[in-house]
This record gives structure tokens, C-alpha cells and sequence, in this order.
């Protein structure tokens, strides 16, 4: 269900992050090496990314596969950036809200992915639905488990949550309302990443002080790769990677939903 990849260090064009090496998140939309469900990720991709002159990002998303997208090609050979967060998409429900539901999805400064499913989606996410404000509903980007995973992530970081905080609060709470849920979210506001490993691959690759990659599958053979275990949250900037292990939602007391 999808691979996804962020990329803090020195200004890059997007094609030698996202193209160029030999196992790339391109060539992952169709031999993805690592990934547990599904085989093939051409339901839509995305791409965003961050320049010094702007703390809000750019987004470029189709709904089609990202071979496909010749536009794409020229894109990624002259846009640079320092600061990037990509997807390309296997869809729970294939056709639903085209490239609205392509990662990454974004508010403000940050910008969001989500790598798996709903176990149960829809019905399975009601116990949920009493947290979120209702404009925040009226408002869902797409009608998808991954939006809806959006909104929860979004409403604990305007609530005052750190990153690491609003995605972990996220995926214990989702895990109880469906436990087989899939839940690896990647989340960027251009100088940090914050991550979960819960059910799928996922893989840091980090040169402290210059550059840091957080993917579900590395993208090369390089032997700096490193596999997040599973049930861990990543917090990651240039400078390097810090993990911690994300508690059993049994043993967890939900925060009350902030207003």
C-alpha cells in the first residue's frame, strides 16, 4: 500500500532524490523490493516540495501512474529543493477522489503521507469521527482512510502536539478502533520529519550534519541504510535520526480531544 520518501539536505534537483538512484521511488511505483501488501503503485503520486523564500510548499499530483507523466520528467529535472516529501499510490478503494487523494496531502507548512490502510474503512473509523472539530470533516481533502488519517494528524498539531506527538497520539488511537490497521505516516514542515513504523517497511539513511532520508525502502544498496523496527516513532533533521518506541495502546490514556 503505497511507498513513500523525505529528504532534508543540500539543494537537490527532485529527479536525482526521487529518479536517479537505482531503486527510486519511481521505480518503486512498479518493483517496489520491500512492500508487504500489494505490488504495484500506480494509482496517483505526489510530490512537494520546500524553497528558502517560501515556508509553504509546492505540490505536484496526478492521478495516474508516475511512469506515465512526462510532465513529471521535466519537472524533476529542473525544480531543486533541500526539503522533499514524496509519494507514489496503491489505492484501498482504486479510483476514489483521483489525484485529491494522492499524497502528500498539506496545511501550511507541512505536508503528509500515509502508508497503509484502515483496517475496516469506513465503519471501523466512527469511534474516531467525535474528535474532530466538524469543519474538519466538511473539509476532508479526499474521502479516503488517508485523508481521514490526515485530519486526526492535523488536529493534534493545531491542538499544540510535536510532530512525533500528533502522529504517535494518531496511530495509537487508530490502532484501537481497528487494530490491523496499517499505519506508517510521514510527516515534514521542511526542516524536520517525523515518522511511524506500524505494520509496513520503513528506513532511514542519514549523514549527520548534510543530509537525511526517511522511505519505506532504501532506494540504493548504500550500507548507511538503516530499518526502523517495527511500532517506533522516527524523529529526523539534517543533523540525525532519534527513534522511540511506540507504546501498546492498551497501555496508553487518550488525551481528551482539544477544540
Amino acid at each position: 500500500m503505497c511507498r513513500h520518501l523525505a529528504y532534508l539536505g543540500p539543494e537537490e534537483p527532485l529527479g536525482r532524490v526521487l529518479a536517479e538512484p537505482p531503486h527510486s521511488l519511481v521505480r518503486q511505483s512498479w518493483a517496489p523490493r520491500r512492500q508487504r501488501h500489494g505490488t504495484v503503485n500506480a494509482d496517483g503520486f505526489g510530490v512537494g516540495w520546500y524553497t528558502a523564500e517560501d515556508p509553504v510548499p509546492a505540490r505536484y499530483r496526478r492521478a495516474g501512474p508516475i511512469w506515465a507523466d512526462l510532465s513529471f520528467a521535466d519537472l524533476a529535472r529542473v525544480v531543486r529543493s533541500g526539503a522533499v516529501l514524496a509519494a507514489v499510490r496503491d489505492a484501498t478503494l482504486a479510483g476514489a477522489d483521483a489525484e485529491a487523494a494522492a499524497a502528500p496531502f498539506a496545511a501550511g507548512r507541512w505536508l503528509f503521507s500515509h502508508n497503509g490502510a484502515i483496517a475496516g474503512w469506513p465503519e471501523s473509523a466512527a469511534p474516531l469521527v467525535p474528535a474532530l472539530p466538524p469543519v474538519d470533516l466538511l473539509s476532508l481533502q479526499a474521502r479516503t482512510d488517508s485523508a481521514f488519517v490526515w485530519a486526526l494528524v492535523l488536529h493534534r498539531l493545531r491542538c499544540g502536539d510535536e510532530p512525533d506527538q500528533a502522529l504517535g497520539e494518531t496511530v495509537r488511537r487508530l490502532a484501537v478502533a481497528a487494530p490491523a490497521s496499517r499505519l506508517n505516516l510521514l510527516l515534514t514542515d521542511g526542516t524536520t520529519i517525523a515518522a511511524t513504523a506500524w505494520g509496513d517497511s520503513l528506513w532511514y539513511r542519514t549523514e549527520p550534519g548534510r543530509s537525511t532520508v526517511v522511505a519505506s525502502e532504501p532506494y540504493d544498496d548504500d550500507p548507511l541504510w538503516q530499518e526502523v523496527p517495527d511500532r517506533t516513532v522516527l524523529t529526523a533533521s539534517r543533523a540525525g535520526v532519534l527513534l522511540a518506541p511506540l507504546e501498546e495502546p492498551a497501555a496508553v490514556t487518550p488525551k481528551e480531544p482539544c477544540r
